[in-house]
């Protein structure tokens, strides 16, 4: 069942079952974020919350709650929404679900940059990471331009991409002091520790400029899921629109790595698992951002309550992730396209 709301000159058409997989995807987020505000090593409850939002509250719980977990949290539900966006975005245009960022080596890319300012200026890791996913996304097409560009050639030449700048990243580290390594290891493998306020409103500003653009592509890009000749044949400018969403999708990928790290599987398993809530054949993108916010947010949490240690969250966002590559794996299998 699909309604149309309309508001002046303009109407968008709903779907029940869309609507409905999207107000759970915000309970579950709500309630995600509920909880990691009051779990930790430091327990809040809420009454204790209520207290700080109000201006009182003990001054250690100020801190652990206005500058530790809030930002920290506001961070990753933007990391996770960026990853979410880029990876459904890629795997539309592509038409194939492992074409996805941390699959076809713009994540490693944007490492390598990010690594390579930081060792070149002491800083600057967006404008780093930027050019490191531009210059993994042109070295890939590239090498898997021939004749156009297939799906199965780009996801297997990326895959060899990003293997060779882990290595890259890898060599990099070692060329850095003993305590800066220490962190960029950690970083490396995705995580949220001691993430500020600036951390959190860089990734958030991002989205909001990007949110423009995203709206106007949400409509060719579901055309671009089709054949080729069908979305020439409906007058749309394919090359361009490619393009277009292959420099808006290294902006998001960039922009989140540099928040979290290289988090594996957030941009890769965020599509299927909102295209298979949503249905419909369309791109589901703000499904996709809710479903990696939630699950960047759900690691994170996982991550900060394991007792005694500090362990990163990008190993709680594999072991969410690589089920999910197992299954898509044994569906293509079984259709006889893998």
């Amino acid at each position: 069942m699909t309604w149309t709301l309309r508001f002046a000159a303009l109407s968008v058409q709903v779907s029940r079952r869309a609507l409905l997989a999207g107000l759970c995807l915000m309970a579950m987020l709500l309630a995600a974020a509920l909880l990691a505000v009051l779990t930790g090593s430091y327990p809040l409850s809420g009454s204790q919350m209520a207290a700080v939002l109000r201006g009182q509250g003990t001054s250690i719980e100020q801190m652990i709650l206005l500058d530790h977990r809030l930002p920290r949290i506001a961070a990753a539900l933007g990391a996770g929404a960026a990853f979410g966006l880029a990876g459904a975005m890629f795997q539309t245009m592509l038409r194939n679900p492992l074409a996805s960022p941390d699959v076809i080596g713009f994540n490693a890319g944007a490492s390598c940059g990010a690594l390579a300012a930081v060792i070149l200026t002491g800083g600057m890791m967006l404008p780093g990471a930027l050019a490191g996913a531009t210059l993994a996304a042109a070295l890939v097409i590239l090498l898997s331009w021939k004749d156009g560009l297939a799906p199965g050639r780009l996801i297997l030449t990326g895959i060899g991409a990003s293997l060779a700048l882990t290595a890259a990243a890898d060599l990099l580290i070692s060329r850095i002091d003993p305590q800066t390594a220490s962190d960029m290891i950690g970083w490396l493998t995705g995580s949220l520790h001691s993430r500020s306020w600036t951390d959190a409103a860089r990734v958030w500003a991002g989205l909001a400029l990007l949110a423009p653009v995203l709206w106007w592509l949400h409509f060719p890009l579901a055309r671009l899921a089709m054949e080729d000749s069908i979305a020439t044949g409906l007058g749309l400018p394919v090359s361009r629109l490619r393009l277009a969403v292959t420099g808006a999708g290294i902006l998001l990928t960039a922009l989140a790595v540099t928040v979290a790290g290289p988090l594996p599987f957030v941009a890769f398993a965020a599509g299927p698992i909102a295209r298979r809530l949503i249905h419909g054949g369309r791109p589901a993108l703000l499904a996709a951002a809710a479903a990696g916010a939630l699950m960047t947010l759900l690691a994170d949490t996982a991550a900060r309550m394991v007792p005694g240690v500090q362990l990163p969250a990008g190993v709680f966002t594999a072991l969410i992730g690589a089920p999910v590559l197992l299954w898509l794996l044994l569906a293509h299998f079984r259709k006889g396209t893998l």
